[in-house]
């Protein structure tokens, strides 16, 4: 498993392209692996769902939700379903059967985009938040929200909440416009948050003013915990990523070298070990820091034709994925020569 290696400078540095993939015609907007580490998920903004086989690097099968339109996807039951936010017609989010393309099941209750999907990994729940500030926890197996959070009472250039569970599925954090965190444990969401803390006010003197000003810019676009629990990342549709303690919002380091000059909503993963954050750009680079220490150590161009909004670590297998249009398998490839079993 990959989450069972300690991972170096050296391994990291080993990391190359070793299956390219063009199936879409627009943007990749999200993609989740299977838990085995065997299946590849991913959604588009032309409407297409792509599923991939991680171990032979291969397509499997592509899949359209043309009248719903689809982003946000992610596994849930092994590799049989996926839930998916959707794009036109309305707001709900969709649990899709990929054996006959069939729906199952629509959870509605946003009355604008939902713009995050997080899936407890322990519990038949997930979490979504939406641009109309308000975040429902649901049960898989039910339509309508089992708990309802409102973000926030205005509305403003930042007033997109983010959201997402921890990795023993106890605890999720909420980010709300773009300043402020706030922790629930998920058995006890209804009586409010067991911490709240603004994360970002917490500086140097002499960077206060201008993580300030930044702050008031930049919009909060994606939010996780490591694998360890000990941290959480937040990416941004700015040139700035942030990593944070997880349970005090103390800061630990700043990353401020990515481009992104059309403010897309970037994200970043961590390694499987949580030593290493990698982070897409907008200028076609990965860019590869030192949890620890902050210390950019790699830095990758990439085939992409556009901004890297899409990076996975693959939990099982020692590869991650990177999208725009196009998708990129990363495999650790000594003296250039590729692997056609992933899972070597």
């Amino acid at each position: 498993m990959a989450s069972e290696i300690k991972f170096t400078q050296d391994t990291m540095k080993q990391f190359n392209v070793a299956k390219s993939f063009t199936v879409n015609k627009d943007r990749i907007n999200a993609m989740n692996f299977s838990l085995d580490g065997e299946t590849l998920i991913s959604s588009s903004d032309d409407d297409s769902i792509v599923i991939y086989d991680c171990k032979e690097g291969e397509t499997k099968r592509t899949l359209f939700s043309k009248k719903y339109g689809v982003d946000l996807i992610h596994f849930i039951h092994g590799t049989e379903q996926v839930l998916h936010g959707s794009t036109k017609v309305d707001d709900a989010v969709r649990l899709l059967q990929l054996e006959g393309n069939k729906y199952i099941r629509y959870y509605s209750g946003h009355t604008k985009r939902v713009v995050s999907l997080s899936i407890c990994p322990t519990e038949e729940t997930f979490l979504t938040s939406s641009i109309d500030n308000t975040l429902r926890l649901w049960d898989v197996r039910i339509p309508t929200a089992q708990g309802l959070l409102n973000a926030q009472t205005t509305t403003g250039p930042n007033s997109r909440p983010v959201a997402n569970f921890d990795p023993e599925g106890v605890v999720f954090a909420v980010g709300i416009q773009s300043s402020l965190i706030k922790l629930y444990d998920i058995r006890h969401f209804d009586k409010g948050p067991f911490t709240t803390f603004r994360p970002l006010d917490i500086n140097d003197n002499n960077d206060r003013q201008t993580t300030n000003t930044n702050q008031l810019n930049e919009q909060w676009t994606h939010l996780k915990f490591s694998p360890d629990g000990k941290m959480i990342s937040i990416a941004t549709n700015g040139t700035s990523l942030h990593l944070i303690e997880a349970f005090q919002g103390l800061p630990i380091h700043k990353f401020t070298d990515i481009v992104n000059d059309r403010q897309e909503p970037l994200q970043c993963c961590f390694s499987p070990d949580s030593s290493y954050i990698l982070c897409g750009s907008g200028d076609n680079r990965i860019l590869i820091y030192k949890a620890e220490s902050g210390e950019k150590v790699i830095e990758k161009q990439t085939e992409h034709n556009g901004a890297i909004q899409c990076i996975q670590f693959n939990p099982a297998f020692l590869m991650f994925a990177t999208a725009h249009t196009n998708m990129l398998f990363w495999l650790p490839i000594i003296d250039s020569q590729p692997t056609d079993d992933l899972s070597s």
